[in-house]
């Protein structure tokens, strides 16, 4: 019991040497990086993982725990030692690109065993609609886009025919005026006029000439 009592507290003791002296944490970092570049990746990630338990606020375990992980195309355990990475540090570019790179690969790898699937064999079209169906299927969506986004698609989409329509010139009155076909006014008719000699003359004749 007291033998056990030794290890117990001198372990306490490293692990609170760790978590409070940055130097005893950094020269235990060092020494997992050596057993890194070493080729002893199982030994590495192990001693990451007691640096992350020794000290939780670090980050530094974690993100090259994702490295080694996504070295070994373990990609999802290198997405969760990245998100935990970037939990801790939001400015670690090294956790971001695990964790860019090994989203792509899990995703280009299950479209891939998609793609082998007997019933997405065919022409484009044909494929992208079973495609569409096998993932809304396995989400168990209607659709694959939120509700929400279609919605605000749907009104940017009135916003901009009631913009185009603002944005259109109006024909004026004038305009119309112009454009309509002339119409030629009526001559108006003219009262026959009594001549000297009793006659009348037709529409546009002199009244006057009887007095010439």
């Amino acid at each position: 019991m007291i033998a056990c009592g030794v290890i117990v507290a001198g372990c306490a003791s490293q692990s609170n040497t760790l978590s409070t002296s940055p130097e005893a944490f950094n020269k235990a970092l060092a020494d997992a990086d050596t057993l890194s570049k070493g080729g002893n990746q199982d030994q590495a990630i192990a001693a990451y993982q007691k640096l992350a338990a020794a000290d939780p606020t670090r980050e530094e375990p974690w993100s090259r725990i994702a490295q080694i992980q996504f070295q070994q195309q373990h990609y999802g355990q290198a997405i969760v030692a990245a998100q935990e990475a970037l939990q801790r540090d939001q400015t670690d570019r090294g956790a971001k690109s695990v964790l860019a790179v090994a989203g792509l690969r899990v995703a280009t790898q299950s479209l891939g065993e998609l793609r082998q699937d007997a019933s997405l064999q065919g022409d484009a079209k044909t494929d992208a609609q079973a495609l569409a169906k096998e993932l809304r299927d396995t989400l168990g969506e209607d659709a694959l886009f939120p509700p929400d986004q279609s919605a605000k698609t749907a009104v940017k989409k009135k916003r901009y025919v009631r913009h185009v329509a603002k944005a259109a010139p109006k024909t004026t009155d004038a305009a119309d005026a112009a454009a309509a076909p002339a119409q030629t006014p009526s001559t108006p008719a003219v009262a026959p006029t009594a001549t000297a000699n009793g006659k009348a003359t037709g529409n546009g004749a002199d009244p006057f000439s009887a007095l010439r």
